[in-house]
């Protein structure tokens, strides 16, 4: 690999790990980690099963940025998720695709 190619992989390695944490750090701001978890199911789920349940779906990312704004139910149990209105769509996006790249 040239001087060039392993400089581009290494800043977008770099870029990848603050979008990660940039991500979880909102959902810290957001109250996100309440009820949710990387790695475990706490209230919600843990978010790497969400992203093994969406894995390969074209349109999991924008279902996800409604169910973090306007709420959910039924899909993972009987607790619902509730709205989330103060969450912008920016953020919620940032949110949905930080829980998929899990």
């Amino acid at each position: 690999m040239n001087t060039a190619a392993t400089f581009t992989v290494a800043a977008l390695l770099g870029l990848t790990s603050n979008l990660a944490l940039a991500s979880q750090d909102l959902a810290k701001r957001h109250g996100c980690l309440s009820c949710h978890q990387v790695e475990r199911k706490v209230v919600g789920p843990a978010y790497k099963d969400v992203a093994k349940k969406y894995k390969g779906d074209a349109k999991a990312e924008a279902h996800l940025v409604q169910v973090i704004q306007k709420g959910g139910k039924g899909v993972w149990g009987n607790v619902p998720m509730p709205p989330n209105p103060k969450v912008s769509e920016a953020d919620a996006k940032a949110l949905a695709a930080w829980i998929l790249s899990l």
